[in-house]
Parts: C-alpha cells; structure tokens; sequence
C-alpha cells in the first residue's frame, strides 16, 4: 500500500505542474491574441459570450478531463486562454488531478504486478504476449501511414 501512495503522491505533484503549466500557457496565449491581429474576433459578443460560459461553467469540465485520454491538455489549455478565474481553476485541477492520480497509481501498479507474475510464471506466454503487442501496435502505425498517404492522391483525381 506504500508504494501505491508514494506513486500516487508523485503522479499527483506531476499532473498539478504539468496540467497548471498548460494552464498558464494558455492564459499567456489568450493574453497575446487579445494583444495581435486576432483581438477583434477576441472581443466579438460571441466570443465574450463563450468566455463568460467557460469561466463560470468550465470548472466541471476540466475536472472531468483528467478522467479521459488526450483531452485534459485541451480542456487546460481552453480553460487558461479564455481566462478561467483560478478560484474556480485551482479547485477543479486538484479534484481532477487527485483521481487522475490514484487511477494510473493503482491501475498502474495492478497492471505492473500482473506482468510481473505472468512473466516469473509463464516467461513464454508473456514475450509471446509483448511480440503480439507490438506487431498490433507496429501494423496500426503502417495502416495509418499508408491511409494517410493514399488520401492525398485519390483526393486529386
């Protein structure tokens, strides 16, 4: 149990700078648009009106976005560059930090264990298991790769 809290613990200080750190990014990039050539679109009713939604009502959303997979870093971003109040930020990051934290810390050390013992028990089922893995994870790149370089061409004909 010690060592799910110290990792859980790390994970937590981890996501606290990381997720604050796109945070403050976006409130640098929001700062520099509202400063350029975009700040007519930054100062537009409807834009004004989105700001003033996400600050009163985007605390929810950003808590929930540590419970997903490549939103959080959006949802952070958003949240900063459109001026979320940190009195409503801060409550929401350590909320959702918090269990994005203990998830990967328990899962992570379930998932660890599991390995641990198929490969001390059963070593030719867990390296048949990892080649699997990887030539899955190795024919998706080559699918995408050859999709992606198929949609060009026939895109022009």
């Amino acid at each position: 149990m010690d060592e799910i809290a110290l990792a859980a613990g790390a994970l937590y200080v981890i996501v606290l700078l990381r997720a604050g750190g796109t945070f403050a990014v976006g409130w640098l990039a929001g700062a520099g648009a509202r400063r350029s050539r975009f700040a007519a679109r930054t100062s537009s009713a409807k834009f004004r009106r989105a700001e003033r939604a996400i600050q009163r009502w985007g605390a929810p959303v950003v808590a929930v976005s540590f419970l997903t997979v490549g939103f959080q870093t959006a949802a952070n971003f958003l949240a900063g560059s459109m001026r979320m109040p940190l009195s409503r930020y801060l409550p929401a990051l350590f909320v959702g930090g918090a269990a994005w934290a203990l998830i990967y810390a328990t899962a992570g050390f379930g998932v660890l264990k599991g390995l641990g013992r198929l490969f001390a028990e059963q070593t030719a089922l867990g390296v048949a298991g990892v080649v699997a893995l990887l030539l899955a994870v190795g024919g998706v790149v080559v699918y995408r790769r050859r999709r992606a370089m198929a949609a060009p061409s026939s895109d022009s004909g």
